[in-house]
């Protein structure tokens, strides 16, 4: 049997992942998939796909078009969640500062450079008209337990990640969020290493066929609030509402989408070119 490594976050956009697996509908077509929980998001799985720990990522779509460019050798074959990621700002529950604007020229806590909560905080620097080069400072903080302990001891001011993951941390009057900056792209991209797909291709479309026949009924699957606020830990209200706006995607990222992702971080100084549609993606 065919083992295979894959990568994600351990949130509730991956249940569908969770759910496949524990049915055994990988195994029953002779793959043997493993699934690596990644605590350190996006920058921890780019590192992954480029020292072949990992074959497969579920990955933030703005990291790994970083990363693709940056010389890691995948590709995106896939959207996974089309809706934007809604990114809460967060600070700790007893700082001083109330506002966004509060946080300009502050210190914002990151899980390495190039994830997410790193490229984003660029985003909202940008909404806000910031200086980029004078208004940003970064601490790496690893995760999201890194970024509890790091915003509680003050060696960082505040720290982006999406809203529903940390909405327990919020109740629990640990964080206090202060704002929200929705990327304005899709959220999550299937990528796969090039090795991967030349030598597994078959293998590759079984992955890609199971998991999307899940997506494409994932609200309907019954109780999955319940399941999904049991599993996660969060109020079921909560849930509730992120799957009223949360939309999962089978098709390959179109050109335009990518183009804007790239236009948006070249202009950030994130990325040194834009590059080809096609040096970026593979269509299965």
């Amino acid at each position: 049997m065919k083992q295979v490594n894959i990568g994600g976050v351990p949130e509730h956009f991956n249940l569908a992942w969770y759910l496949t697996l524990k049915d055994g509908e990988y195994k029953e077509q002779g793959i043997n998939l493993r699934w690596q929980d990644y605590y350190g998001g996006t920058g921890a799985m780019c590192k992954g796909l480029r020292n072949g720990d990992i074959d497969i990522a579920v990955i933030l779509t703005e990291g790994i078009i970083k990363d693709i460019i940056d010389g890691n050798p995948s590709k995106i074959v896939q959207t996974f969640v089309q809706t934007p990621l809604n990114w809460g700002i967060h600070v700790a529950n007893d700082s001083k500062y109330q506002t966004i604007e509060d946080l300009k020229g502050t210190k914002a806590a990151i899980s390495r450079y190039g994830s997410g909560s790193h490229l984003m905080a660029y985003i909202n620097a940008e909404n806000n008209n910031w200086d980029l080069e004078k208004d940003l400072n970064f601490e790496v903080i690893k995760n999201l337990d890194g970024a509890v302990e790091g915003l509680t001891n003050g060696v960082a001011d505040y720290f982006l990640w999406e809203k529903f993951t940390t909405k327990p941390i919020v109740d629990d009057g640990v964080f206090r969020r202060i704002g929200n900056c929705p990327s304005p792209w899709p959220c999550f991209v299937i990528a796969v290493r090039e090795e991967f797909i030349e030598n597994h291709p078959e293998d590759l479309k079984t992955i890609l066929n199971i998991i999307n026949n899940t997506t494409e009924d994932f609200k309907n699957i019954p109780s999955i609030d319940k399941t999904i606020a049991n599993r996660y830990e969060q109020k079921l209200d909560d849930v509730q509402e992120w799957l009223s706006i949360t939309e999962w995607s089978q098709e390959l990222i179109d050109k335009k989408t990518v183009m804007n992702v790239q236009k948006e971080l070249f202009a950030l100084n994130i990325i040194p070119e834009i590059v080809d549609y096609e040096s970026l993606i593979y269509k299965i």
